[in-house]
């Protein structure tokens, strides 16, 4: 499963990460982006209600429980449906839930070091988070350059013109949130805009 994810991921290049309290629209805008040719999709768990919303989605696309961070999370979201866990840390207690239930986890760093931690717990991807804080693609690169054996994932406020970059520089594929759905007019326009960004990665 770990090595089918990875591949499936770095075909898609896009990883789309919806946060929204609300379960209806982050089940509206999943779908729209689904439609626009992803079916990887990860929704933050912000409301518990959220994983209603999960287990609905869960026979459309490959959903992925974002935000976990306690064991009661990933098992609730599990038991949803999720087939991959997010989390905006690493810590061992999720590594632990992610290889008894046979689960992806992809672990949330910051550092060269905390990605390295990860990687030799066995992690088969890794978040680097808030990419563009700690320095965009530059940072990336110079992270991968003494370990490209990491599967990186940058997320946190990358634009929809930076995720080409982000492939090139080694990335596995790119967490998009906001950038991919803001001020958009309708679900229409979200579904165009997956689709115009997927077209541009090709």
């Amino acid at each position: 499963m770990n090595i089918n994810l990875i591949k499936k991921l770095s075909q898609n290049k896009v990883f789309p990460i919806i946060r929204n309290q609300d379960p209806q629209t982050a089940a509206d805008i999943a779908k729209a982006i689904i439609d626009g040719g992803l079916d990887i999709v990860e929704i933050t768990v912000e409301n518990p209600k959220v994983f209603n919303t999960i287990e609905a989605l869960s026979k459309e696309a490959i959903i992925c429980a974002g935000g976990i961070i306690t064991t009661i999370q990933a098992e609730t979201a599990i038991n949803c449906g999720a087939k991959i866990l997010s989390s905006p840390i690493f810590q061992m207690n999720l590594v632990k839930i992610s290889k008894d239930r046979q689960l992806p986890l992809i672990a949330g760093t910051s550092t060269a070091n905390e990605a390295y931690e990860a990687w030799k717990a066995r992690i088969p991807l890794v978040k680097v988070y808030p990419a563009t804080a700690l320095g965009g693609v530059e940072y990336i690169e110079n992270m991968l350059r003494p370990m490209p054996f990491l599967n990186i994932i940058p997320q946190g406020d990358v634009k929809l013109e930076e995720v080409k970059q982000y492939i090139d520089a080694g990335a596995v594929a790119v967490g998009i949130g906001r950038h991919l759905t803001a001020n958009a007019s309708s679900y229409s326009e979200i579904t165009n805009r997956t689709k115009k960004l997927l077209e541009s990665l090709r």
